[in-house]
């Protein structure tokens, strides 16, 4: 398309919303807040492989583009976790404080929490826009905290 604008609009008004099921479930933080986590798995455990989707700013796991990337992981054969930040679950969090750009500190309590089912062998990160933010800012910040490397 001739225009940057344009070419980010156009889709959003024809785009449909991907069928995707959802298994949510409600985490505590260390902190005494929540975290909403989608997860989209396969059958009976038999992915060793774990994608989390972070979305863009005010968006959550519901909006059509991540659902389009959780249907493509999943028909890619891994399991996908479509987390939503601080008050983008539909529900207000307890604390006054909310998410933010620069703030890694979630995305690292997710992914140390899926690690800790035990389930997965590999962890996979994809972001949209201020969630591809948070993914660069986070494997950048401190590597030694990153899981794996």
């Amino acid at each position: 398309m001739f225009n940057g604008h344009v070419q980010t609009i156009v889709p959003s008004l024809w785009r449909s919303v991907p069928d995707v099921t959802y298994q949510r479930e409600r985490v505590e933080t260390p902190d005494g807040d929540f975290l909403d986590l989608d997860w989209s798995r396969q059958a009976a455990g038999s992915a060793d492989t774990l994608a989390i989707v972070s979305h863009g700013l005010e968006g959550d796991a519901g909006r059509p583009y991540v659902r389009g990337m959780v249907r493509a992981l999943k028909r890619a054969g891994l399991d996908a976790l479509a987390w939503n930040y601080r008050s983008c679950s539909g529900e207000m969090n307890r604390l006054v404080r909310s998410y933010h750009l620069g703030d890694t500190d979630d995305l690292d309590f997710v992914i140390r929490y899926a690690l800790a089912t035990g389930r997965y062998r590999r962890i996979f990160l994809t972001g949209f826009s201020a969630g591809g933010n948070v993914t660069l800012k986070y494997l950048g910040e401190n590597p030694d905290r990153v899981p794996g490397k």
